[in-house]
């Protein structure tokens, strides 16, 4: 598992745990994206309905994959 520090809207300190290869994904996307991780963890964020983020940057990483 890794834990990780983001700042979410540019405003809010939180932190994720993720095990490596989630957190790898997330990079890999973001990267692909050309957007930082903070960024794409601000997007998730803001479309999560109820599920914690962490769950939610897992729901999205899927998602992204199956495209």
């Amino acid at each position: 598992m890794k834990k990780i520090s983001v700042l979410i809207g540019g405003r809010h300190m939180t932190s994720i745990t993720l095990e490596e290869e989630f957190y790898a994904a997330l990079k890999e996307i973001s990267q692909k994206k050309k957007k930082s991780i903070n960024d794409l963890v601000t997007e998730i964020d803001a479309s999560r309905q109820k599920s914690n983020l962490s769950s939610a940057i897992r729901v999205y990483i899927l998602e992204e994959i199956k495209k």
